[in-house]
């Protein structure tokens, strides 16, 4: 890759903000020449001991610099895609494997997207205002961006047709219960009846945050709201009283272009394909230095220790755009992947949240039962690992959260690791973990204060060791590994997934 290559990138990236963002890179990091000499085949051990703190560190220290490109349209830090911070950290990325010379060959892969923002919100129903209270993802505003008052009108069922909202609805807010159908769906039909704003309420007492997915221009201003909060709510409403609301948002929604990342080895077998990714955009609420900074980072770190070494097996490293949006580039790689490619990866491993201050050693709980086979297969490595290195671990669930989801709905075996974002610790975690019981093991989880000081290091290097691990394990050799199959019909895990990415879709 030349000088060509790398304005032709620049190019690219900055004509879907029309801005020029500069490259920026590791001081310490030197292009690596192609040579002919012959270098020993990728051993773990040995890789795993070339993992350094130091490097992180310093990596996530440039990131946060560089979401600092940010501040000037978003007055705070960001790597929101659409954003200065994003195209920043697309061009240290695309440069960071550039200096890695020809071990590595370099593709960008550009798609559009729906990239939205809410800039302020106020929920009030009745003389209270809810705590749970949430804007939706990709909500759009309220009438002229100004508060719109009405009352509250109680949807049948879950809003999920046209004919369970009631005439009432119109000029009204619409009160909708969280159910089978998309949030999209409820807040169209909500729209469609003519409700100024909507909103949608959990079954259980948790909050609810989620997305309205693809932009319709039915969709009104939407919130999300806690069962606990709901309940006196509905039994007010039930019970034929009055209840007012007003609601206000002001945000937008608009589509942008983006980018994936996509970097192989120019050696080893392409018929066989070890693949790996991290998301490269954060929230807009903040820089994302764990989320997914860490991730990021951990594999331009692997990849760049990779090239002191020969592969096996081809190893492809892919950085996602859109994650924070619902999974926008690693879906667009996937279902833009022809057959024949889809069936040369063996495996997807997903390396989201690798950092988290308040961690807990989490692998996806992937079962060939499930999923495709050889997804249990990772799992049972990951456990193996943290065994020999006398390390706790604990299982999550393998629900859609992050960017394995496309590759698992495609029939190509997944998996992964991370170290909690929202959740809450257990007592048990505590002792096995350290850490605060009753608190989120990621106190800052997409909010502003997920900067450099929010990233755990010991759970970072070890994570990061783990994902060498299981690049070296596959680069040598899928022997013992169940061989593809493409997928026929449905698999049960998408049956039984409810998210898309970070937030409920339903």
């Amino acid at each position: 890759m030349g000088v060509s290559s790398k304005l032709a990138f620049c190019a690219t990236i900055a004509s879907a903000a029309a801005i020029q963002i500069p490259f920026l890179s590791v001081p310490s990091q030197s292009r690596v020449e192609a040579t002919n000499e012959t270098k020993p085949l990728v051993n773990s051990s040995e890789i795993q001991d070339l993992i350094s703190g130091d490097r992180l560190l310093a990596r996530a220290k440039k990131l946060f610099e560089i979401a600092k490109l940010g501040e000037e349209e978003y007055n705070h830090p960001t790597r929101v895609i659409g954003s200065a911070g994003h195209l920043g950290t697309l061009s240290y990325i695309y440069e960071q494997i550039l200096q890695l010379g020809d071990y590595y060959s370099i593709s960008n892969q550009s798609f559009p997207a729906v990239s939205g923002n809410v800039f302020e919100s106020r929920l009030v129903i009745g003389n209270q205002v809810p705590k749970s209270a949430a804007p939706m993802g990709l909500t759009p505003a309220t009438k002229d961006k100004e508060p719109v008052h009405g009352k509250l009108v109680l949807v049948e069922n879950e809003g999920c047709q046209s004919t369970d909202f009631p005439e009432e609805v119109a000029g009204s807010v619409a009160f909708i219960k969280r159910g089978t159908c998309p949030f999209g769906t409820k807040s169209e039909n909500a729209g469609r009846a003519g409700a100024i704003a909507a909103i949608v309420y959990n079954y259980e007492k948790d909050p609810v945050q989620g997305t309205l997915g693809t932009p319709s221009p039915y969709h009104v201003a939407s919130f999300g709201l806690s069962g606990e909060e709901a309940e006196p709510i509905i039994k007010r409403l039930k019970q034929g009283k009055y209840v007012d609301a007003i609601a206000y948002i002001d945000a937008e929604v608009k589509s942008i272009l983006t980018v994936n990342i996509i970097a192989q080895t120019t050696e080893g077998d392409t018929e066989n394909v070890v693949m790996l990714g991290a998301h490269s955009d954060s929230v807009a609420e903040g820089p994302g230095i764990n989320d997914d900074g860490s991730g990021s980072l951990s594999l331009l770190e692997v990849a760049t220790q990779l090239t002191k070494y020969s592969v096996n097996n081809a190893v492809r490293f892919a950085w996602w755009a859109g994650e924070e949006e619902g999974l926008l580039g690693s879906d667009y790689y996937v279902y833009a992947l022809p057959e024949e490619e889809n069936k040369k990866i063996r495996l997807f491993m997903d390396y989201d949240m690798m950092g988290s201050p308040n961690f807990a050693y989490q692998i996806y709980n992937a079962t060939n039962a499930l999923n495709p086979e050889g997804s249990e297969e990772l799992r049972d490595l990951y456990i193996a690992w943290y065994e020999e290195q006398g390390l706790n671990y604990t299982f999550i669930p393998f629900d859609g959260r992050s960017d394995y989801d496309g590759f698992i709905r495609n029939g190509i075996p997944g998996g992964g690791i991370a170290t909690g974002a929202e959740g809450i610790k257990t007592k048990k975690e505590q002792e096995q973990f350290g850490g605060k019981a009753g608190d989120w093991y990621d106190p800052c989880y997409h909010q502003l204060c997920d900067d450099v000081g929010n990233v755990n290091m010991t759970a970072w290097v070890v994570n990061t060791k783990l994902i060498a691990h299981s690049v070296a394990t596959y680069a040598r050799s899928f022997k013992g590994f169940p061989k593809r199959a493409l997928l026929t019909g449905t698999n049960e895990y998408e049956s039984q997934t409810k998210y898309h990415g970070p937030i409920l879709f339903f």
